[in-house]
């Protein structure tokens, strides 16, 4: 039993092959969904839907389906202006004109409200901004108050610090001159 092997160049070529394949059913997929949803057919635009080179595009087996669908949409516009149940340029052009006459009107009305609703906030603001400029200037006062007491509490502790101050720098002083005579009187009998 031999078993053939498989060159490098056949598994590449082999991953081509799939590759492609993978490839060309991507472009046939976007190509039925733009069918299905009216998007204009192109061949740029089939390679941009399936993320493909444009030169896939133009391959055979590609292409074909590509023109067919093409020439599907260019029938069916065809049929749809002859018919009638297309719109014409006079009836388009007049259904612009109303729907700026409807933004100017809406645009308008955005305005408006908007209007209404800052001056609502503003008079809401003030009203609020009174209530609590009120509140803050009696919380202010009150931390005054308890500020003034604090300093004076504190200036008379320092008054009494310095007053301490003072009669310890006396004694310090008096203590010196005591000492000073005690040396004195100490060197003088020895």
């Amino acid at each position: 039993m031999t078993a053939t092997r498989r060159t490098s160049g056949d598994v590449l070529r082999e991953t081509r092959r799939r590759d492609s394949q993978t490839k060309r059913g991507k472009v046939l997929a976007a190509l039925d969904e733009m069918k299905d949803s009216g998007t204009a057919i192109t061949f740029a635009s089939v390679a941009r839907a399936a993320g493909v080179s444009t030169w896939l595009v133009y391959r055979d087996g590609v292409r074909e389906h590509i023109e067919a669908a093409m020439k599907g949409q260019a029938k069916a516009a065809r049929r749809r202006r002859e018919s009638g149940t297309g719109a014409s340029a006079a009836s388009l052009a007049t259904d612009l004109e109303l729907l700026r006459a409807e933004n100017k009107a809406l645009r308008q009305e955005r305005d408006g409200l908007k209007r209404a609703v800052q001056r609502d906030l503003g008079a809401r603001l003030e009203r609020e901004g009174i209530k609590s400029a009120t509140q803050q200037i009696g919380d202010l006062q009150a931390e005054l108050h308890k500020v003034k007491d604090e300093l004076a509490a504190v200036r008379a502790e320092n008054a009494e610090l310095k007053r301490q101050l003072a009669d310890a720098q006396d004694e310090v002083i008096a203590v010196r001159d005591a000492g000073r005579e005690l040396f004195k009187t100490v060197n003088r009998s020895t």
